[in-house]
């Protein structure tokens, strides 16, 4: 899908490739060998199915940068070749040339798979006139109310939404997330593989149409 010059790929599960015309992976899981090398990566936390060495290995190269939360570091292993690690908390921002990253909080309100305490993450990337929220595993949290602030008249904004249930929002839930965020396109995402399949996507960009909220299925890349 292309948004003004950017182009966004949905990996599978929570994995997603922005480009513009750096390549920058989100959560890259379970996705195909003949992937585009990285020069960013954003890790929202270290489970397995987000954090993962074996799809780490296929997209970096010499001066990639990961961006991640502080667990994640001592999961990942000294690579072969050398790349850099970006440890970062919610609140802060990291800028890199026309692009900004901010780390918002993401974590579980009434479930302990993803703890307040963990310090675990969600992103929102600004490239030019374009933001994009990537949720993480997430329930809907009260921090969710400040990215309204992150608006501009000038600027679309993108939200990638956890639909699968169990571990994050399902579907229901992540249209009252919509509601609360007012995204100009609201996209599915974690379902698939873990949990959730495509009917949860489906209800989700139903009840979105339901609520005036515009919302987009991408294709498995």
């Amino acid at each position: 899908m292309k948004i003004n010059d950017i182009e966004i790929k949905w990996l599978g599960h929570a994995g997603f490739l922005i480009e513009n015309p750096k390549k920058i992976y989100v959560d890259p899981y379970k996705i195909s060998d003949d992937c585009e090398k990285a020069d960013l990566i954003l890790i929202t936390h270290s489970h397995y199915d987000h954090c993962s060495i074996q799809d780490l290995e296929k997209i970096i190269q010499e001066g990639t940068t990961i961006v991640m939360p502080a667990d994640c570091q001592s999961k990942i292993a000294r690579f072969n070749v050398p790349v850099k690690f970006v440890v970062i908390e919610a609140g802060q921002e990291l800028v890199l040339g026309n692009m900004s990253i901010t780390a918002f909080p993401a974590y579980n309100i009434d479930k302990d798979f993803h703890l307040k305490d963990e310090g675990w993450l969600s992103y929102l990337i600004k490239i030019n006139d374009v933001l994009i929220y990537h949720t993480g595993d997430t329930d809907v949290i009260p921090e969710m109310h400040k990215l309204t602030g992150h608006k501009h008249a000038d600027k679309r904004f993108v939200a990638l939404f956890s639909v699968g249930g169990r571990f994050t929002m399902n579907a229901e839930e992540a249209v009252e997330a919509a509601k609360l965020i007012k995204p100009d396109i609201a996209i599915p995402m974690h379902y698939g593989i873990v949990v959730g399949d495509e009917r949860d996507a489906k209800e989700f960009c139903e009840l979105c149409r339901e609520n005036n909220i515009n919302s987009k299925i991408l294709e498995k890349e």
